[in-house]
């Protein structure tokens, strides 16, 4: 096993006690790209969602200037300009299916069309995806009202904003992980768009390492409390996995790992990588997949197995979410361009680029990661294989205390075993990839060995 020398255990015992998360040095490549996002092209992006008119899942207009499916059109036409200047890499497709009336948000038939930008890997080998999601079509107060002014600047123009803006910075760069950019439609109306590419990707067997969905993200101010905060975004995430829960409880009970599956590891890695790349602003866990009895297009993906968390503004203003655009008793109700707070909406959009140019980049996750048990011990020895594929520069051990929702302390080696002076009693473990520039891959507990 690989023994920590005494200078490094101590370093290591005394780090163990701090609360704040270790920060890495940013990647410079990731740094320049975060640089590259722009409030300017961003709002640009929501006025020009915003001059369809409607969005409505069951908009559409003759002149081919309105509705959703000229918006669709629209950002369709965006994906393959970019995709000119990428050398072929960034490729833009509609991914399409058909919803029949359901007796509730849809009342004929109606064709939902995502958007889906690909950025393709590099490495061959390598068949990771990572997703980034926000959805196109917006409503005014009558969930079923096609025809009424419902501009959707921030819902969800703020996220369809973000997901271009990723994809106009990162089409022109080369990761060796595919990035899937996806713009969905039909969230309002039940999450049609998004079952159905969660649905895709569970039939064909879609490598889908992380998802980050994008909804509601550009308002800095909010409703009833008068609250203003630009320094502080949600990232939601759920607890026990919606996947196989009835096969997998009693594991998760037995090691006690209620606060450690696929989503919320992801949500740890966004926080960290948000106090890495961008300043002044800080990634809030929320403990539940969604707000109180509300869902959106992440939710799909949870359901199938993946790791998918929702990234949302700080605090919503209702007065410009699911309303008709008026003005009452002095108050200016609508989603209008006017209440988005565009740097904001920047550093929301860049966090989403710096954790998918990290992940994309970052190896493969170690595999076989286990936890030995044959004896009694108040030591704790894991052991693991590399990926297949990529070449780690050497892995992260983690660690924390079972009362801390972050990991507390790094420990860096080029070795697949290792053995802890802490109990297993005591903390939690994992252990994640190390790219050649340094950039981690998403956190492996470790099972159980015998």
């Amino acid at each position: 096993m690989n023994r920590l020398p005494g200078a490094l255990l101590l370093a290591a015992l005394l780090h163990a006690q701090a609360p704040a998360q270790v920060i890495q040095s940013p990647d410079p490549e990731i740094a320049r790209m975060v640089g590259e996002v722009s409030a300017d092209s961003l709002r640009a992006t929501i006025d020009h969602l915003v001059s369809f008119g409607t969005r409505h899942t069951l908009s559409g207009s003759p002149d081919g200037k309105h509705g959703i499916v000229a918006a669709r059109a629209w950002v369709f036409a965006r994906f393959r300009e970019w995709g000119k200047l990428s050398g072929g890499r960034f490729t833009a497709a509609i991914d399409s299916s058909t919803v029949m009336p359901d007796g509730q948000r849809i009342n004929r038939p109606v064709v939902i069309g995502n958007v889906v930008g690909t950025l393709t890997g590099t490495d061959p080998e390598d068949d990771r995806i990572y997703v980034v999601s926000g959805h196109l079509d917006s409503r005014a107060t009558g969930a079923m009202d096609s025809v009424s002014e419902a501009p959707g600047a921030d819902d969800d123009g703020s996220g369809t904003a973000a997901v271009m803006e990723c994809a106009r910075v990162m089409s022109t760069h080369a990761l060796p992980a595919t990035v899937k950019f996806t713009v969905v439609s039909g969230e309002e109306q039940g999450l049609f768009g998004s079952t159905h590419i969660a649905g895709e990707a569970k039939a064909h067997d879609w490598n889908v390492d992380a998802v980050l969905n994008n909804d509601i993200m550009g308002g800095s101010a909010s409703a009833e409390t008068g609250i203003r905060d630009n320094t502080h975004v949600r990232v939601f995430s759920e607890g026990l996995p919606a996947a196989d829960l009835d096969k997998r409880a009693k594991m998760i009970r037995m090691l006690g790992l209620e606060n450690d599956g696929k989503a919320r590891q992801l949500a740890r890695y966004v926080k960290e990588i948000c106090a890495r790349y961008i300043p002044h602003l800080e990634a809030v866990m929320v403990y539940r997949n969604d707000r109180f009895l509300r869902g959106g297009d992440h939710t799909p993906w949870v359901e199938n197995g993946y790791a998918a968390v929702r990234i949302t503004e700080m605090n919503e203003d209702y007065r410009h979410q699911h309303q008709d655009v008026r003005r009452e008793n002095g108050v200016q109700y609508g989603d209008l361009p006017e209440f988005i707070d565009f740097d904001y909406l920047r550093k929301n959009a860049a966090l989403n680029l710096a954790c998918l140019a990290s992940l994309a980049k970052a190896p493969p996750p170690p595999r076989e990661v286990s936890v030995e048990v044959r004896e009694l011990t108040n030591a704790t020895a894991l052991s693991w294989k590399g990926p297949v594929t990529g070449k780690p520069k050497g892995y992260y051990v983690l660690m924390r205390e079972t009362t801390s929702p972050v990991w507390q302390t790094k420990l860096f080696t080029t070795a697949t075993e290792i053995r802890l002076p802490w109990s297993k009693d005591n903390y939690f473990f994992a252990v994640q990839s190390v790219g050649q520039q340094g950039d981690e891959g998403l956190p492996v507990v470790p099972a159980v060995r015998r």
